[in-house]
């Protein structure tokens, strides 16, 4: 475990117990070996390992008792009686009815019909995750920053580049003076020019994209507020993170890369920024939105004599 997932982590209130598997899949990237096996195990069988003591549970995964109480602590418990508390909870949920959980698998053979449902079913969880791991007290400031900036800059390259570019246009319709970069020389060198006043936020769902890393850490380097929206909140990516912003870390398939379903959760992160924004920018956003939607009017409605 690295010291950037324990501080990124630290005081924050248990999860709900259905928040337990989303806290598993986005924190395990970021966990040792045996960590894992311990995470793995009561999130597959929450109501097997909520029956065992902290030494069965480090017997059943093959590792020691400081193991688990580590990965306890972790996944935001003070302990592993409150893990066990948990994992309780969340059996109990498990019995209490529910349609068993569909598989997002694809096949190459599957008809349109399966493709879609197992679409959906995984934008949903995807969408679920996010919102179980995303730390509200990071995102409030987060908001903040960005509603009093000077300026916001925007990295993102690939896939997170389209996000970037989401982020910018919903930034730029509430009067805000917003730029988004897939270049990286530009990226850089725009930077350079940032100052206390300013935020830059940084979107790669590895959370060591090169190109998105290097401009974070010059704006970082020369004062500017720093927001990262990631997969993996223990990545390169949150040396230079003032705040984190943790998204879900999806499974990858080979007829869905992981870059599709990053792309839901970075947008699900993207739109509470900007709704929080414009929140506190309220006096001055909802006339800058109305004038962006009267300007373009004319463009959605049908012209005569055609």
């Amino acid at each position: 475990m690295t010291h950037d997932v324990k501080e990124i982590f630290a005081g924050e209130a248990p999860p709900a117990p259905a928040a337990l598997a989303a806290k598993v899949r986005t924190l395990a990237p970021s966990m040792t070996r045996s960590m894992q096996r311990v995470a793995e195990a009561v999130a597959a069988d929450p109501a097997g390992c909520a029956a065992l003591t902290v030494t069965g549970l480090a017997e059943l995964t093959g590792t020691s008792e400081a193991t688990v109480v580590r990965t306890a602590r972790l996944l935001g418990y003070p302990g592993y009686r409150d893990l066990r508390l948990a994992l309780a909870g969340l059996a109990a949920q498990q019995q209490s009815g529910r349609a068993p959980a569909v598989t997002a698998d694809i096949a190459v053979d599957d008809p349109i019909a399966d493709v879609v449902a197992k679409l959906a079913y995984d934008e949903q969880q995807t969408l679920a995750d996010t919102a179980a791991a995303l730390d509200t007290v990071q995102l409030g400031h987060a908001v903040a920053a960005i509603a009093t900036a000077r300026r916001v800059d925007i990295y993102g390259v690939g896939a997170s580049g389209l996000v970037a570019q989401d982020l910018l246009q919903k930034l730029m319709r509430i009067g805000l003076i917003v730029h988004a970069h897939s270049d990286p020389h530009l990226a850089v060198t725009n930077a350079v020019q940032l100052r206390a006043k300013d935020v830059a936020i940084a979107i790669t769902h590895s959370g060591s994209t090169g190109d998105v890393i290097e401009p974070l850490r010059v704006a970082f380097e020369h004062g500017a507020t720093t927001v990262a929206i990631t997969g993996r909140p223990g990545g390169p990516v949150a040396q230079y993170a003032d705040h984190i912003l943790t998204t879900s870390t999806a499974r990858e398939s080979e007829l869905r890369p992981a870059a599709m379903s990053s792309r839901t959760s970075q947008l699900l992160v993207v739109d509470c920024l900007f709704v929080g924004v414009a929140q506190r920018t309220y006096e001055t956003a909802a006339p800058a939105l109305s004038a962006s939607y009267e300007a373009l009017a004319h463009r959605h409605s049908p012209r005569s004599g055609r």
